[in-house]
């Protein structure tokens, strides 16, 4: 009677914890992540992953403004930005290194010009996702 009740209490929590895009395997545990969709982007997981990365490069080039005071070409220096798409499809600065305080800013108000869009998952939840962006001036 004893070990029924153990192994019952075993699988009501084995169950209770399943969740939608979870896959348990030997000793591993995989987790489905669903990276942030560009609006426009259709198709796979990874169709919609090139499509993001293909989005974001060409915004990044296409709202570039060269910092007033400074001459394209007279500065060799590179600003790295991470930021997350965060839960609701917002781009959001975790951390800014590297070039001037106003290579810093533009790299930034650059980031934050990213559009709406629908976030990413890891086990069938919203959840932010974390990228890094270099500039190069």
């Amino acid at each position: 009677m004893r070990s029924l009740l153990l192994i019952t209490c075993f699988l009501v929590c084995a169950f209770s914890f399943a969740q939608e895009g979870v896959l348990v395997s030997g000793n591993g545990i995989t987790i489905n992540e669903i990276p942030p969709v560009w609006p426009g982007c259709t198709g796979s997981t990874a169709e919609k992953k090139a499509c993001f990365k293909k989005q974001l490069v060409q915004h990044v080039v296409s709202n570039f403004q060269f910092p007033k005071g400074y001459k394209k070409g007279s500065v060799k220096e590179k600003v790295v930005v991470d930021f997350v798409i965060n839960e609701e499809g917002k781009p959001q600065i975790l951390g800014v290194k590297g070039g001037t305080k106003v290579l810093q800013e533009e790299a930034k108000r650059n980031i934050m010009a990213i559009p709406q869009m629908t976030p990413g998952q890891a086990g069938g939840k919203p959840r932010a996702i974390k990228y890094s962006m270099p500039f190069t001036f």
